[in-house]
């Protein structure tokens, strides 16, 4: 009886307490996802990355190059040969572009690099002479291969090597199509990949050539892009 007389002696208080703060919780929708008052708030959309500006290559770390072939190549040619280098085993000659012709016949002729595996060019806008056409020349009975590269003006016309190597016929053609090099005696130079009426050419630096296609589109297919 004393127990229930006195509360305080043991049992606990029923004395009502203040509410605290209410956690909210997520409430059940009918199609059971989260309703809208218990959705966390969606975060900002991050800032774009910025892409940091384009470096120039770096320097390429050549070694002179110095054999048998360098020694009777300068004897030969002289100053028309400007440099002999070697880089992590890939041997290299810069040349006057006059000179090449009678360079690769030389190598032809005496030193049996009889195959043109390739000719292609690189164009870099800000350099006085704009082009370098880089010609790779491999020997079966050596199992050698060297390139052969020189600077090339806008609108200097170096001499074709169709006649030293039929090989040249299409990849002089494909230069010209793309870069917009010509090829003094070259016997057909006309476009190779692209329309004869395309206008520019497409791997110059300074060139748009999504622009170049959607022109053509429009002219010859009568749509907006190609794209």
């Amino acid at each position: 009886m004393a127990d229930a007389e006195n509360p305080a002696r043991g049992l606990p208080d029923q004395t009502p307490q203040p509410e605290g703060p209410r956690k909210e919780t997520a409430a059940a929708t009918p199609a059971g996802g989260v309703s809208e008052a218990a959705a966390p708030a969606a975060k900002p959309a991050a800032p774009a990355a910025k892409h940091p500006a384009a470096k120039p290559p770096a320097e390429m770390a050549a070694e002179p190059w110095e054999d048998e072939l360098t020694r009777a190549l300068a004897q030969q040619f002289g100053n028309r040969i400007e440099r002999f280098a070697t880089y992590v085993g890939q041997n290299f000659l810069a040349a006057d572009c006059a000179a090449v012709y009678d360079i690769v016949e030389a190598l032809r002729d005496n030193w049996q690099f009889d195959y043109l595996v390739d000719l292609t060019a690189v164009d870099f806008p800000n350099r006085p002479k704009r082009f370098e056409v880089v010609y790779i020349l491999y020997s079966y009975a050596r199992n050698e291969r060297i390139r052969l590269k020189c600077a090339v003006a806008e609108g200097e016309r170096p001499r074709s090597v169709v006649a030293l190597h039929a090989t040249a016929d299409w990849l002089e053609r494909e230069v010209y199509d793309m870069f917009g090099i010509e090829f003094a005696q070259h016997p057909d130079l006309r476009r190779l990949l692209l329309p004869e009426d395309w206008q520019g050419f497409p791997l110059r630096r300074d060139t748009n050539i999504l622009a170049m296609d959607n022109q053509w589109v429009r002219e010859n297919l009568g749509i907006e892009s190609g794209q």
